[in-house]
């Protein structure tokens, strides 16, 4: 009789052995109310009178798939988002919430939208990690209530439609165009100021035309395929004809 009371007590005591791993809390309940938390290790478990509940404190990755929103100037897109956390509250984290992962990943998608509709596209383009910050801070304000830190969102995509992504890149080919219109322009307003002032400094030197005349001629005469009308002074061919009578 006693051999068989050892040998229940020693299979109750094994039962009763419950390994708690490092990145793992256990939350242990008695008669169905919380009796405290669970460290690492080998922690005894009453079968029937307690219970207990593992959680898994590492940092997770949700993933946030496409969600349609509309920005603040009704531009329709599709964004995806992966957002970072952990627990750091295990009894917060059973207690508060049934059940905190579906929790986390359904705030994150409606928090998305809202903030997306809050920003217009550009915003949204130019300060991707302005608005992850913003999900970021909205959904912790949720999520503290719960044991659980938000570490980061990233937003992963932003897919515009077909309509749009044409608008775009004509609107940057515009600008392009404008950018190298007022480039052009620019240089030629720097040339005209300085065509002025070679047109000055010649009239004020004798003998400063001819000699940019001759130096015309000379760089024309490199190339004898082609034919050219040259406009001389009549200063100039009197200077030439009186330089041939002297020779």
């Amino acid at each position: 009789m006693e051999l068989i009371v050892i040998l229940f007590v020693l299979l109750v005591l094994l039962a009763s052995i419950k390994q708690i791993n490092e990145y793992q809390r256990g939350i242990k309940f008695s008669f169905g109310r919380y009796s405290g938390m669970m460290n690492p290790g080998w922690r005894i478990v009453l079968p029937i009178i307690q219970s207990y509940q593992k959680v898994d404190i590492r940092t997770k990755a949700v993933d946030v798939p496409d969600q349609e929103a509309i920005t603040k100037d009704n531009v329709s897109a599709s964004i995806s988002a992966v957002i970072y956390y952990k627990v750091v509250d295990a009894s917060k984290a059973v207690l508060e919430v049934e059940n905190y992962f579906q929790a986390v990943h359904q705030l994150a998608q409606t928090t998305m939208r809202n903030v997306v509709g809050e920003v217009d596209l550009d915003s949204l383009l130019a300060n991707r990690d302005a608005v992850a910050e913003r999900i970021r801070d909205i959904v912790k304000k949720t999520t503290d209530d719960w044991g659980i830190e938000v570490i980061s969102v990233e937003l992963k995509d932003i897919i515009l439609p077909d309509s749009m992504k044409r608008t775009m890149a004509k609107q940057a080919e515009a600008e392009r165009e404008k950018r190298a219109t007022i480039i052009n322009s620019e240089g030629e307003v720097i040339a005209a100021s300085n065509l002025s002032k070679a047109a000055k400094l010649m009239s004020n030197s004798p003998g400063a035309l001819h000699l940019r005349t001759l130096n015309s001629i000379n760089d024309i005469s490199s190339d004898q395929s082609n034919t050219i009308v040259f406009a001389t002074p009549i200063e100039v061919l009197k200077a030439l004809e009186g330089f041939t009578k002297k020779k």
